[in-house]
């Protein structure tokens, strides 16, 4: 898992007011999951042993995704921890339905749990609902599912907290006036449609009466296309102040166009990205600051979950708590929902103090 730095990491960084899990592994092979993200019938049993040779599959949104291949990574850590067997299988592309042939084998395969970070909430909730009724733990991870097609869902950190902070970012970058535009992943990805909800609520606020939204643009968590869509937002609105990129793929994709740009300097980009990807960019001035939580920590907890899931310990009911390894003691929330925690805001000051 990766570290800061650091030997104090809540002291080194700046949290920003931004950041997830919990499950069920206790459904029979044949029987059909409950209505809703809860338990149903099924009882947990804290100190039920991890089940043994535990198989666990990692299934990200696009397979090449950097961010995704550390939030696995991560994954992966924690079921070796717990002596099991954890892979990352996926599709080349982001799109709606790339993830359910996957779904569809790794049941074959008779995977004790599937961890899914879904790049369309019902594109592959079907497919999901037949895992649950082969017996197969499912957990959502930075990305949810419909809420009856998974036991727990791994939340970064509160959502409507992400959106508004954002926000509250790039105002304060463009002085509180402009034009600005969001630069999102996939138009169905759940995570980004709801912090991008959250983000229009905030700009209904008096205090962001200066600032206009003229566009949402996707790049499909594709690096090419999201350089191409900065491109032509600049090219469309000449005056852009600010661009919001909440998705690691589009926020470095933006910020290699805005370095080499006349625009540099003069738009102003934050949004969501990893240390190790916009260093270079804050410290040639294209980026003052941006957030971010660790990913190999969210797949990291979600590993745990989905371990803890299959085995019979948690249903993901409210109230329920599992270990999670070095992140320590972990309480389902409503709806099965866990959550990580607040992000740290990356800038000239800290930039250096993380690696990952």
């Amino acid at each position: 898992m990766t570290h800061p730095r650091t030997p104090n990491r809540a002291a080194a960084a700046t949290l920003a007011a931004l950041l997830l899990l919990a499950g069920c592994g206790s459904t029979t092979k044949g029987s059909a999951p409950t209505a809703d993200a809860g338990a149903g019938t099924a009882k947990a049993d804290p100190n039920a042993p991890i089940k043994e040779g535990l198989k666990v599959a990692f299934l990200p949104k696009e397979i090449d995704n950097p961010y995704e291949a550390l939030m696995d990574r991560g994954g992966i850590t924690a079921v070796g921890e717990l002596k099991g067997e954890g892979k990352e299988v996926g599709p080349s592309d982001a799109s709606a339905s790339s993830q359910v042939s996957y779904i569809t084998t790794l049941v074959q395969q008779r995977q004790d749990a599937i961890v899914i970070a879904a790049n369309d909430p019902d594109a592959v909730a079907p497919a999901l609902r037949e895992a649950m009724a082969e017996g197969v733990a499912v957990v959502t991870v930075d990305s949810d599912a419909a809420h009856d097609a998974r036991r727990v869902f791994v939340n970064q950190a509160d959502s409507e907290e992400i959106g508004r902070s954002q926000i509250r970012m790039i105002s304060q970058q463009i002085g509180g006036r402009g034009k600005i535009a969001v630069l999102s992943a996939t138009p169905n990805a759940t995570n980004q449609n709801t912090w991008i909800e959250f983000m229009r609520d905030e700009l209904d606020k008096p205090e962001h009466a200066g600032i206009e939204l003229v566009k949402v643009a996707y790049g499909d968590d594709d690096d090419q296309k999201s350089f191409q869509e900065t491109q032509a937002l600049l090219q469309s609105t000449p005056d852009l102040k600010g661009i919001v990129a909440p998705t690691t793929v589009g926020i470095s994709a933006a910020a290699r166009y805005l370095s080499t740009s006349p625009q540099k300097g003069k738009v102003a980009l934050t949004g969501l990205g990893t240390p190790n990807q916009m260093r270079q960019f804050v410290k040639d001035g294209t980026v003052t600051a941006f957030a971010l939580w660790d990913p190999e920590e969210l797949g990291y907890l979600a590993g745990y979950a989905a371990a803890a899931l299959a085995s019979g310990r948690i249903t993901g009911a409210q109230g329920e708590v599992f270990e999670a390894g070095s992140l320590g003691e972990r309480t389902i929330g409503e709806h099965g929902e866990v959550i990580l925690g607040p992000p740290t805001t990356f800038d000239a000051a800290n930039i250096d103090d993380y690696d990952f």
